[in-house]
């Protein structure tokens, strides 16, 4: 009598979680690392247009600051 069984829910588990991994080195294997200029590039935009946002907020609320204390006199 030849009967299919399924396995254990520990083996299947573990069968599962190897697959994982497997799949995860397949797609890190895919992944295209930018150059350090790249980076640096990158890096340089994101700072300049945090500074430049800060100054832009810093502007406004001293002019909303300076509107309202005109009102409020």
């Amino acid at each position: 009598m030849s009967e299919t069984r399924k396995a254990n829910i520990f083996v299947r588990a573990a069968r599962a979680i190897a697959g994982y991994f497997r799949e995860l080195k397949s797609e890190l294997k895919k992944v295209v690392w930018p150059s350090f200029k790249q980076v640096r590039n990158n890096t340089s935009v994101v700072i300049t247009t945090i500074i430049l946002l800060a100054v832009i907020v810093a502007v406004l609320d001293f002019a909303f600051q300076y509107i309202f204390s005109l009102i409020l006199k």
